[in-house]
């Protein structure tokens, strides 16, 4: 997936008025970091600060300033001699994000299953018959996308937007992650699978059974990734 800063340069506003233009600064970062989950940039690649601002259109200092925040976002490091390379993906790294996922993501399933209206019940089951069309075409990006939105909506449905801000944090980190283990099509059809489990046990306010079918599915995650890397 070859993006530009064309691909992310404006937002246009929902409000009546004029459109609203994102800074030089927010554009680098948006499609310098797309390009590194999408490993357009691969993991332990020597990134270049005039090459990359020259394949933007952009200048160096707006590219500069989106090195420094994707270093604080754990996707860029400087190496001596080498420079800025794109992280790699460890399995400490994964060890570490599975552990985390296990904890809040499965005590968050509970909490959904108590919590969670028809509303939310409804949009998942949507994203799962999405997700099965996106798995039958191998669309990996609207994979990605239908997953982050899934956990996202389940985590809005747990209604603490104390845990909600800790796993979107997470899920901003995992996304490189999530592009790596979908690279086997044959998890594809897993990943739906195993949401609609999630789904079936949400819809059926069973918090034991939601947490026991969430961390089914982030181990399945872990053991195909840990196969990929």
């Amino acid at each position: 997936m070859q993006l530009d800063a064309r691909d992310v340069g404006q937002e246009i506003s929902e409000d009546v008025g004029p459109p609203q233009v994102r800074s030089l600064r927010d554009t680098a970062y948006d499609v310098i970091k797309q390009r590194i989950i999408m490993c357009a940039f691969r993991p332990g690649e020597a990134l270049s600060e005039a090459q990359v601002a020259a394949s933007l259109g952009l200048g160096r200092t707006p590219v500069r300033q989106a090195f420094d925040r994707l270093m604080r976002d754990g996707l860029v490091e400087v190496l001596p001699r080498k420079g800025i390379i794109v992280r790699p993906i460890s399995q400490d790294e994964v060890r570490d994000m599975v552990e985390v996922r296990l904890l809040n993501e499965s005590f968050c399933a509970r909490l959904a299953a108590e919590r969670a209206d028809a509303g939310v019940i409804a949009a998942l089951k949507e994203n799962v018959r999405r997700g099965s069309a996106a798995a039958g075409s191998g669309d990996i990006v609207e994979l990605m996308a239908l997953d982050r939105e899934f956990h996202l909506t389940i985590s809005g449905g747990a209604r603490n937007p104390v845990l909600g801000e800790i796993l979107r944090n997470l899920h901003e980190r995992a996304q490189r992650v999530w592009f790596v283990s979908l690279r086997d099509v044959a998890h594809h059809r897993r990943v739906v699978d195993e949401h609609a489990a999630i789904v079936d046990t949400l819809a059926a306010r069973d918090a034991d059974a939601a947490e026991q079918a969430t961390r089914a599915h982030i181990l399945s995650f872990a053991e195909n990734l840990t196969r990929q890397l």
